[in-house]
């Protein structure tokens, strides 16, 4: 990815900001989100009654400008460029497909947020024969979490997850279940972050039945189905893009139990163990978990 200094923005590939022919100026948007709220009024007397709140979309607006001295056709060449990161076919006629804003501040690394760019305009074009012109971006986040710029990840085999279940004989003193230090387990997560973070699944087969979950949430997502060797499952939980996929195409949701819950299966601030279990004689079949760091604000 590209490396972004301080005061500079990734719009699709594109750096703009502090140090480069894309000047910014004004940033609306970094503060806290709107709220849908879901307050009713209280028909017999003052007042209401508070409901749920929920945060909105996230729109960041970026007032900026392309500045090429004398050189109205670099200026041109910028401003498709900019369109043309912005306008990608593979994301915008996708629906569910995500573009990502890339941002960096003093004192904090980059951050990023996902969704769909919804205002790419050149403001005016009467100074573009002296290389200037001014634009209005919009970016419109369907998460109004900021994401940290690099992914983690972590690959389970199923027979780890049952270490610490049952005895084999000859049982021999001291009696002991597990691994005696609880840190040496795979298993464990971290979010680096300040609020919830949503993971993405993918579970290889041969398996069936497979049930994964948060230790310290107790909140997991079970499938009842089988899977064969070469086959796969894929879970996101992000908002707007959550869906369950069967090697890549078919739709798996319907495998899931009653209990299984993609809106609240999430990784929590510090550090969190994962835990999984399914049936497996081959002990081939494979859980790979991933998740960037969530905040709060940039």
């Amino acid at each position: 990815m590209t490396v972004l200094e301080d005061y500079q923005f990734d719009v699709g590939g594109v750096v703009i900001g502090s140090g480069t022919l894309l000047p910014v100026g004004e940033v609306t948007g970094l503060g806290a989100p709107d709220r849908r709220t879901a307050d009713v009024d209280n028909p017999t007397d003052d007042g209401g009654f508070p409901g749920v709140d929920l945060f909105g979309t996230r729109t960041v607006s970026i007032e900026a400008g392309i500045r090429t001295p004398h050189d109205p056709g670099a200026a041109l060449d910028l401003l498709a460029q900019l369109e043309q990161t912005t306008g990608v076919d593979s994301i915008r006629k996708t629906a569910g497909a995500l573009a990502v804003l890339r941002a960096k501040w003093p004192g904090r690394n980059v951050k990023c947020l996902f969704g769909r760019w919804r205002r790419v305009e050149a403001v005016s074009m009467a100074q573009a024969v002296y290389g200037w012109i001014p634009l209005a971006l919009e970016f419109a986040a369907t998460d109004a979490r900021w994401h940290a710029d690099t992914v983690q990840g972590l690959v389970l085999p199923l027979d780890i997850s049952n270490d610490d279940h049952g005895f084999k004989a000859p049982v021999v003193a001291p009696i002991t279940t597990g691994v005696a230090d609880p840190s040496e387990r795979p298993g464990w997560v971290v979010n680096g972050g300040d609020v919830a973070a949503w993971p993405a699944l993918r579970i290889d087969g041969p398996v069936t039945n497979p049930k994964v979950w948060v230790v310290e949430t107790g909140r997991y997502l079970q499938l009842q189905t089988s899977l064969a060797a070469g086959e796969w499952i894929d879970i996101d939980t992000r908002p707007g893009t959550r869906w369950v996929l069967r090697s890549g195409s078919g739709n798996a949701a319907p495998a899931l139990t009653a209990g299984s819950r993609l809106d609240l299966f999430q990784i929590p601030p510090g550090t969190s163990e994962i835990r999984w279990t399914a049936s497996d004689y081959t002990n081939t079949c494979r859980l790979t978990l991933s998740w960037r760091d969530a905040y709060t604000a940039l």
